[in-house]
């Protein structure tokens, strides 16, 4: 079917802006000018999710950082 092939390509960017219009929408209720946060949200899960898709890595490189930190900032040299 056409809709398996869509979530099979699409699934995790899919998620993402359906999880980012309902947290958007609960801080849309509250007032309009938070319709700014709300544009925020829907492009972060958008990005969140088309990570997924591609299956890169994560959004932060955590290894890679923390061996700058220690290598920057080894106590006694």
């Amino acid at each position: 079917m056409m809709w398996r092939e869509i979530w099979t390509t699409y699934g995790g960017r899919i998620a993402g802006v359906t999880v980012g219009c309902i947290l958007g929408l609960l801080y849309f209720i509250v007032g309009f000018w938070d319709m700014l946060f709300f544009g925020l949200l829907l492009w972060a899960g958008y990005a969140i999710g088309k990570m997924k898709d591609e299956r890169r890595g994560p959004i932060i490189p955590w290894q890679r950082l923390t061996a700058w930190l220690t290598e920057r900032w080894r106590p006694f040299k």
